[in-house]
């Protein structure tokens, strides 16, 4: 399988510019301009949100997972202490 990077130059840019502009005319552009930004604010809002929650339900798990770790630990040094003192005896 083939894996293609691609790469926009400048000139790419200026001729996608000078078709918006052919198209939509100069007064539309900051319209357009205003409108694209507008979206990516909201985007970006509704990723942070996600990412918020994400991380909001993960530290439950962790903090669940913490507390049965430590669990597991001091049971299993106190059976290791109590194995220990047994054959001491």
């Amino acid at each position: 399988m083939v894996n293609y990077i691609l790469f926009i130059s400048g000139g790419e840019i200026v001729l996608v510019m000078l078709l918006a502009l052919l198209f939509f005319g100069a007064e539309a552009i900051p319209d357009i301009a205003k409108t694209l930004g507008k979206g990516m604010r909201e985007f970006k809002k509704a990723t942070n949100e996600i990412k918020r929650e994400i991380n909001e339900h993960t530290s439950d798990i962790k903090k669940d997972i913490d507390e049965v770790s430590s669990t597991v630990t001091k049971e299993t040094t106190d059976i290791k202490k109590e194995i220990t003192d047994h054959f001491e005896d």
